[in-house]
Parts: structure tokens; C-alpha cells; sequence
């Protein structure tokens, strides 16, 4: 039983409906997910897709990066909606599908991929420490090996990727229903 019911196109108020369409226009193409509970607050609604759209097609951040941030940041807090939309894009984006499936069991994920290695070893710093890098070997390959911008655009995103379960009641519960075929952070493939 979902928390929350669905609101139709039919019954949304203007703003509502403004939101809905910019969203159906933009690059996500579709209309789900977080949206369908934010969309209760508009404004909230317009300015997290917004962020996410920024943080996932408009950083300087390649997909891969930015999909295994979140990728990270959602097994963390156990959301499985945004887990469920994310692995298979990380995957797609280049991220091992094996690395993928370690992150979902709590495993220790290998990569060959430099960025993709310190990626993983600066969003679990960031968790591990409450949002601190601590870490001066991490904070310094950051800087040099992507410079001021993307490593605000990394931490940024990783905290955006959380904003399904930041939020009360938002991907953290039975909020929204995931397929069932779709595999649970929580249980075995298959």
C-alpha cells in the first residue's frame, strides 16, 4: 500500500500541472518516481527536478561518475526507487555491472577505472565521515584530478541523490511502487 495516491494530469491544480509538463518536456522525458510525490509542493517539485536534471545532464561530470555518486548515495540511505533507477543507468553509462551489484550487497566494488575508483572512495568518505572530507590523500587527488568545479559538482550531486530519502516520507517508505521484478537493495538477484 503506497502512502500517498497518485494525482492524474486530470486533477492537478495549474501550477501543478505547469511543473508536470516542464518536466514531460525536459530531458527525463516522463513524469515518476520522487516527482509524483513532490508535485504536491510545486515549487519543490520544479526546483529539485531542476538540480537533479543539472546535476545528472548538465554538469561536467561524465554519466558514469554521476550515476555511481548516486548510485553510492542511494544504497546508503536504502532507497530503493532511486536505487532501482540509477544501477541500471551506471551500468549503461559504463560503471561494471559487477561493481554495481557489490555497491547493492554492501560488498567492496572493483573498478578499473581511475575517476570511477575515486569516486567511490570520495562519496563513502563523505558518508563515512557525516559530510566531511576528512581525508587530506582524497580532498588533494579531488582537486588535481578534476579541478574546483567538478569536485563541487560531485559532492553536489551526492547530495542530491539523497533527495528522495532527505525528504520526509519520500523514497524512504512505501511511497512509490517499484516493479516487481525490480531487485531490492535489501535481497539476492534474482
Amino acid at each position: 500500500m503506497t502512502r500517498y495516491r497518485e494525482i492524474n494530469t486530470v486533477d492537478m491544480t495549474p501550477a501543478q500541472k505547469e511543473v508536470h509538463d516542464e518536466i514531460v518536456a525536459g530531458r527525463r522525458g516522463r513524469f515518476g518516481g520522487p516527482f509524483q510525490i513532490l508535485i504536491r509542493a510545486p515549487e519543490v517539485c520544479r526546483h529539485l527536478q531542476r538540480l537533479g536534471e543539472y546535476l545528472r545532464w548538465g554538469s561536467s561530470l561524465p554519466p558514469a561518475l554521476s550515476e555511481l555518486a548516486i548510485c553510492l548515495t542511494a544504497r546508503h540511505l536504502g532507497v530503493s526507487l532511486e536505487w532501482h533507477a540509477h544501477a541500471p543507468l551506471a551500468v549503461e553509462a559504463g560503471v561494471p555491472a559487477a561493481a554495481i551489484e557489490a555497491i547493492r550487497t554492501g560488498a567492496t566494488p572493483s573498478f578499473t577505472a581511475n575517476d570511477q575508483v575515486l569516486v567511490h572512495r570520495v562519496v563513502t568518505e563523505l558518508i563515512d565521515t557525516k559530510r566531511r572530507a576528512r581525508g587530506h590523500r582524497t580532498w588533494h587527488d579531488r582537486r588535481l584530478l578534476h579541478g574546483d568545479r567538478k569536485r563541487t559538482e560531485r559532492v553536489s550531486g551526492a547530495a542530491a541523490a539523497g533527495r528522495a530519502g532527505t525528504l520526509p516520507g519520500i523514497g524512504t517508505g512505501n511511497t512509490a511502487r517499484i516493479p516487481r521484478t525490480a531487485c531490492q537493495l535489501n535481497e539476492a538477484p534474482g
